[in-house]
């Protein structure tokens, strides 16, 4: 017997998206929208690869929102899936737990939640299928619950839906902790996993899977995103395909500058690498961060008006597509090593910043400065940057600075503030 399935995860509808700004309203727009046009996708792709069903491994919902226009939406997308006689199976993430949302929007039929109790069984026995899993009942779940899962059926498919960091993965939360061991003990055919928003196939045999989360809302989230297709044969996985479903993306892109002598060299090279990204991304809009690197002798002048940098980049990005948007620009770069002057008074400019960085007055003056920052954005940007990144950010742009000014002996440049 053959049958397909999809499984997805993550979804987190109608999340904020991080790191745009009102520079270009149409734009963030688009990406605003995105989250609720990736899971339109993804109900496309189930009704047009006739898969027997759906697996959602949980975070359909971005936490406490009131706004049941979301949940609405939600079930108005099952409903295409239900009315061409499709279930769909899923459970409560971390984020789903507390949610006003997931507990008052009436499902349609054909869509089963899995409980909060305990783990449960749910079966599709005209494909012998039985489906294993459990929901968070709450935000907070540091149990490895998977020991408490039914065993697998004898000849039936296994599938068992779990919410889970497993062992631990970097810039994820630990919820639901449990080994690979733990998984394969259980003898299931396939593990539908959620939490993880990076793609991964965890192991083959069985697959344990992490399909990511359906759309990108953050430069952290770049690449590809969607969820997985899974072809089943004679009760074992045969296939898996990922599914590219996102509709707005976020991509990071390192430019080496090395040698460049001019604004307009450098330009020369970011400009064909945009032109890159944004033909990878196919007709989605982009949101791009750029870090340039390399020993370049026009560094000094980039770090000293960098306002100039990012309207001359973002101008490159608009003759090369209005879809495409600079999230930010990181200076990697560094300055030629030269002698000084001795008319600067210092053999070892860098050696005294450093000495001045590590005095406990500067820590403080710059916790001050970030904590500063960080009280005057909006709340949904706040969440989304940490205040060591802007405080390493700030440290390493007055370097910069700094250094060029030294090698200016003390005169600020014309971009520059005095």
């Amino acid at each position: 017997m053959r049958f397909r399935f999809v499984h997805a995860a993550d979804l987190h509808l109608d999340s904020p998206m991080h790191g745009l700004t009102a520079r270009q309203p149409e734009l963030a727009a688009l990406f605003a929208r995105a989250t609720r046009e990736a899971f339109e996708a993804l109900i496309d792709e189930v009704l047009a690869r006739q898969a027997a069903f759906l697996v959602i491994s949980g975070d359909v919902y971005d936490g406490d929102w009131r706004d049941y226009h979301t949940g609405l939406f939600f079930a108005a997308q099952l409903a295409r899936l239900s009315r061409a006689g499709i279930p769909t199976y899923l459970i409560q993430g971390n984020h789903d737990a507390e949610s006003q949302i997931s507990r008052k929007v009436t499902l349609p039929p054909l869509v089963y939640l899995f409980g909060t109790r305990k783990a449960e069984t749910m079966e599709l026995p005209e494909l012998k299928v039985a489906l294993h899993g459990r929901s968070f009942a709450e935000r907070s779940l540091s149990d490895n619950i998977v020991r408490d899962f039914p065993p697998a059926r004898p000849g039936w498919f296994n599938l068992g839906l779990l919410h889970t960091s497993l062992d631990g993965r970097a810039g994820h939360a630990s919820y639901a902790p449990c080994s690979l061991a733990d998984l394969k003990a259980r003898n299931y055919d396939y593990w539908a996993l959620g939490h993880i928003h990076a793609a991964e196939i965890v192991a083959n045999d069985p697959p344990v899977v992490f399909p990511g989360n359906l759309q990108g809302r953050h430069v952290r989230e770049s690449g590809p995103k969607g969820a997985m297709l899974v072809e089943v044969e004679d009760g074992a996985v045969a296939s898996l395909t990922p599914l590219v479903l996102d509709k707005a993306r976020w991509g990071h892109r390192r430019i080496a500058i090395d040698e460049a002598t001019t604004l307009a060299e450098v330009l020369a090279r970011v400009e064909p690498a945009l032109r890159e990204e944004i033909a990878e991304a196919g007709e989605r809009p982009l949101a791009l961060r750029l870090t340039l690197t390399g020993e370049t002798p026009v560094h000094d002048g980039l770090a000293a008006d960098s306002q100039h940098l990012r309207a001359e980049i973002q101008a490159a990005a608009d003759r090369v597509s209005e879809r495409l948007y600079i999230e930010r620009i990181e200076l990697a770069t560094t300055a030629p090593q030269i002698a000084m002057d001795e008319t600067v008074g210092f053999a070892d400019p860098q050696g005294l910043l450093a000495g001045l960085e590590a005095e406990p007055d500067f820590a403080e003056a710059l916790a001050g400065v970030v904590e500063e920052i960080l009280a005057k954005l909006p709340d949904e940007v706040r969440q989304a940057v940490r205040g060591e990144e802007i405080g390493t950010a700030l440290v390493e742009e007055a370097r910069a600075v700094a250094l060029a000014r030294l090698r200016r002996g003390g005169k600020a440049s014309a971009g520059e503030a005095a």
